[in-house]
Formats: C-alpha cells, sequence, structure tokens
C-alpha cells in the first residue's frame, strides 16, 4: 500500500516543521533564507535535503555522520536558474534539451534548463511494504516550434540505509520526434588518498581525458601538460593525492562495463576504508564522465555522471550522433543509486567490480 501527500508552496516556511513520520523516516519542510523550498527526509542513518521546486535538487546528503557533499562558498541555495549563481548541490539533473558548455553554434544554457528549473506537482508517496518515502516532482517545458516535455524526478529514501534511489523520466508530448541529451550529476567530497574503483578497464582506451577547455574555466600554467599527463596514464588519478592539480578541473570519459543485473558500479574508498558510491544502468546511458575540481575554493569530485552523450555542446554532440531522438509520445528513464558504503560493504563492492572486470 502507498500513501502520497501532495505538497504546496504554502506549506513551507521559514521555521521547521515536521509533515510526515513514518516509523524510523521523517520528512520535514522549510525555507532557506535566499527564499528556497526544502524537504529534510532522515532515517536512523543520515538525511538528505531535497529542493522541490529547484530542479528537484539534492542539495545535501549526509549519513553515518559524514557529509557527502562538494564543498564550496553557497552555504545556501540561490533562487536563481543561471546554473553558476547556485553552486554546491549533492545532485542535480541536467538537461533536457542541452548538457554541457554551449559550443560557438549553440545558444543553450550550461547544462541545459533543468538544473534550477521550476518544479511543480512535488508530492511525497509513502511505501508501507518497501519501508521508504519518495519525494516526487514534476516540470512541464514548452517552447513554441521547439520542444514539449514532462520530466518527473524522484528521490527515494527506505529504512535503515545510507543510499538513495534517484530517477528521472522524460515523456516528450510533442507529435513529432524531439531531441534528449541527459546527465545525471552527483557531486561527492573528495578525501585525500581517496581510491578510486570502478567497472572499466583502467587504460587510456577506455579512459579519455577531455582536451578541450569550456569557455567558464581559465586554465593555469601547467594545465594542458598535466592534462597530456593524465592522457597517457590515467591511472595515475584513481589515489587522489592533495598534489594533484585538478585545478580547475579534470574530465574524463570513461567506457564502463555492466554486471549481471546491468548495472555499471563505481566508489571512492575513503582512507576510514568507507565509501562514497554510485550505481547506474549503461542499457540507459550510453556515456558515462568523471569530473574532479580540488582548487582553494571549490572541492569536488563526480565519481561519474551518466550521461546520453558528451557535454561539448549540442551541435557538436549532434553532428556526432550522439543526441537521443525521442520518438512522439515515448518516454526515456534513467535510474541511479548513490550514497555510501561502511567498510565491510566497501570491501565487497571492490570485489563485485574485480569480479565483473576479469570476466
Amino acid at each position: 500500500m502507498t500513501t502520497t501527500l501532495h505538497l504546496h508552496p504554502n506549506d513551507f516556511a521559514e521555521k521547521e516543521r515536521i509533515i510526515c513520520e513514518f516509523g524510523e523516516l521523517t520528512v520535514s519542510t522549510f525555507v532557506y533564507s535566499t527564499g528556497v523550498a526544502a524537504l529534510r527526509v532522515k532515517n536512523s542513518r543520515g538525511e538528505i535535503i531535497v529542493l522541490p521546486y529547484k530542479g528537484h535538487q539534492i542539495w545535501r546528503a549526509a549519513f553515518d555522520g559524514r557529509d557527502l557533499s562538494m564543498q564550496t562558498h553557497f552555504d545556501e541555495p540561490v533562487d536563481t536558474t543561471t546554473y553558476l549563481e547556485t553552486y554546491g548541490a549533492f545532485f542535480l539533473h541536467c538537461g533536457v534539451t542541452a548538457i554541457g558548455a554551449p559550443g560557438p553554434q549553440d545558444n543553450h544554457n550550461l547544462h541545459g534548463e533543468i538544473p534550477n528549473a521550476p518544479f511543480t506537482d512535488a508530492r511525497l508517496v509513502i511505501d508501507e511494504a518497501a519501508g521508504s518515502v519518495s519525494v516526487v516532482g514534476s516540470y512541464r517545458y514548452i517552447l513554441a516550434f521547439q520542444h514539449h516535455y514532462l520530466a518527473t524526478a524522484s528521490v527515494t529514501m527506505k529504512a535503515g540505509e545510507a543510499l538513495i534511489d534517484v530517477s528521472l523520466e522524460v515523456e516528450n508530448r510533442k507529435n513529432t520526434p524531439t531531441d534528449l541529451m541527459y546527465l545525471g550529476h552527483a557531486n561527492f567530497a573528495p578525501a585525500d588518498h581517496g581510491e578510486l574503483h570502478y567497472t572499466a578497464h583502467y587504460d587510456a582506451e577506455h579512459v579519455r581525458v577531455r582536451k578541450s577547455i569550456p569557455s567558464h574555466v581559465t586554465p593555469l600554467p601547467g594545465y594542458q601538460e598535466f592534462l597530456d599527463e593524465l592522457a597517457d596514464d590515467p591511472a595515475q588519478h584513481h589515489v587522489l593525492r592533495p598534489d594533484l592539480a585538478f585545478d580547475p578541473e579534470v574530465v574524463f570519459y570513461i567506457d564502463f562495463e555492466s554486471d549481471d543485473e546491468d548495472h555499471a558500479h563505481a566508489l571512492q574508498k575513503r582512507p576510514d576504508g568507507t565509501a562514497d558510491y554510485i550505481r547506474f544502468r549503461p542499457d540507459q546511458v550510453a556515456h558515462s564522465l568523471r569530473w574532479i575540481c580540488r582548487t582553494p575554493d571549490k572541492n569536488a569530485i563526480a565519481i561519474v555522471s551518466p550521461a546520453t552523450s558528451g557535454v561539448e555542446g549540442f551541435t557538436t554532440e549532434k553532428e556526432a550522433g550522439r543526441v537521443v531522438a525521442l520518438e512522439a509520445g515515448a518516454t526515456w528513464r534513467v535510474d541511479m543509486v548513490m550514497g555510501t558504503l561502511t567498510a565491510t560493504e566497501t570491501d565487497a563492492m571492490i570485489d563485485h567490480i574485480n569480479h565483473v572486470m576479469d570476466r
């Protein structure tokens, strides 16, 4: 049996208040000082903060006493639709009409329209049998003569777990096919001397460094040389040594392998033996990226960003045949799981990753 609680912007106020309790799960509403509405979803292991009307972002995620989220100067989300004017979410959806930085022939925003889109129809779905609560929301986007889609996002937390389920469905409501681009941006905090393990071959053929530099990035002296070194030997980034200069950023294109359940896996093993973890389905998203940014102002790693294409802008990706053509009335979907693993779970997952790659 499931129970659905429909939310309204009036349910959110500056003073935090609980609106739902279900076993060990609780959900409360509040509003940041910037005016952005938020839902805090808690279980016995930790909490997430979801922004139901702002891209359906997960602003923060903390489990087992540790904040998993990237570190920036943004303590709170800002009420803007400009991507770089509010920057610091643990997870955000990118797309749906474009991802990446716009190229010379493009006019789309950085990572498209959905990261800070004004979602509506926010609701909580309580599943008694699964012991879970889901935050669900929808966003309808119409641009005359070009686009009409309905995006439905969901974030699910279960009792006693430190992993969350994140999904997005996109329905093409046009009577003709439409172009679709997507990237799931999960931004963890890197750990000094953290170790990266993932279901891919650790060589330059399958882990490729992005050499193009987007317009919003200003490279430092020696940056191009560092990219060249990583291109020759990508495995050297598998241990996040403090002296590695991921400044302003480094992006990898990675060819992931799936296990027998069609899942790809990636994790950052931290010095204490626990891990930041994410899995996804390559049969839903044909491409995968890794983004690392370690500067005096920002500290972040997208261990893997499942994507439908590269991030070189719409025109380049379209010409390369990497943009999804979603038929009239069709629905596209992506499913991901992310969070943290205990030391025991981490060792077991590394064994699983090694088994997948040794087949």
